[in-house]
């Protein structure tokens, strides 16, 4: 039995040797950004550190507790100069975070009485194959939408710096929450990528669809009454948001429809119920034909 057991367990020392190792280098945070609905961004620096869109990194402040590490996906591009992540306020740590950098004080915060932070990553998700297709489904649930902050930027990034090398042609983005004014920081990037597509011209590259899967009566009178404004009254969008659940089976359809012969990536980060209800969308709308049309599924559950 020890002839079995030696390998692994030697191969799985020296992976936590290594986690180790990178959690003891030096991290900087460079800025602390309060977001509404007791939401933080922590803007970081490490020394060589390097990311791909999507990926997530483990987080330990000793400050708030010297033993738990918590996993944050990084919401920041890999052409920016730091790297980050958005914290909402839902528990003990995350509270702790919160006070510890400074956040429930009215005064500004100095650097130096910022909290030590120990980062282990990154590691790597589906999401990082988003730039190998010509036309990409996003699906964000809820807290999933964090992954998708990081992969838009990095389109803009790419589209700006050199539009003719990117493969990615199309973006469909949906996204399901229960309710968006916690996230307005993700309705603040989307605002920004929608006014700067129409400046060059090419509104079409991201096609997004907001539902709002916890609504009510008095809601959706709202919704009705304000329906023919320029503007979402809720995200400040030219896209409307949408109340209730999307018809999957007809979103495949007409996508499918649009882009005959296209191989479709589909990416999700959100529950399992989600997860199975799109990968049978997506062998159900795929053609048998090689050179039909082919959805393929991507997931990252939480």
């Amino acid at each position: 039995t020890w002839k079995w057991v030696v390998g692994p367990m030697f191969l799985y020392l020296c992976e936590r040797l290594v986690r180790f190792w990178r959690s003891q280098q030096k991290v900087v945070i460079t800025k602390v950004v309060i977001h509404p609905f007791k939401t933080i961004e922590l803007q970081m620096m490490k020394k060589g550190f390097k990311m791909e869109v999507g990926q997530y990194i483990f987080v330990k402040c000793p400050a708030v507790s010297k033993l738990e590490w918590h996993p944050f996906t990084l919401t920041s591009a890999p052409e920016e100069d730091y790297f980050s992540i958005h914290v909402r306020i839902v528990g003990d740590w995350t509270e702790g975070l919160f006070n510890a950098c400074g956040c429930d004080k009215q005064e500004f915060q100095e650097a130096w009485k910022l909290p030590k932070i120990a980062v282990d990553g990154p590691f790597g998700t589906a999401s990082e194959d988003v730039f190998s297709y010509e036309i990409v489904m996003l699906v964000g649930a809820g807290i999933g939408v964090t992954p998708f902050a990081s992969v838009l930027k990095s389109v803009w990034y790419k589209y700006c710096h050199d539009a003719t090398n990117l493969k990615l042609k199309k973006i469909y983005f949906y996204w399901l929450c229960r309710d968006t004014h916690a996230f307005e920081w993700f309705a603040d990037l989307l605002q920004s990528l929608e006014a700067q597509m129409q400046e060059r011209n090419n509104a079409e590259f991201l096609s997004y669809n907001i539902y709002l899967t916890g609504w009510d009566e008095s809601q959706a009178t709202h919704f009705a009454v304000h329906h023919e404004e320029e503007k979402d009254v809720i995200t400040g969008l030219k896209q409307k948001t949408l109340y209730g659940r999307p018809n999957w089976e007809n979103e495949f359809k007409t996508i499918a429809g649009q882009h005959p012969g296209s191989r479709i990536g589909v990416f999700l980060c959100g529950p399992e119920g989600l997860a199975d209800t799109l990968n049978k969308q997506s062998i159900i709308n795929s053609e048998a034909d090689p050179r039909g049309v082919h959805f393929i599924f991507n997931k990252e559950n939480f």
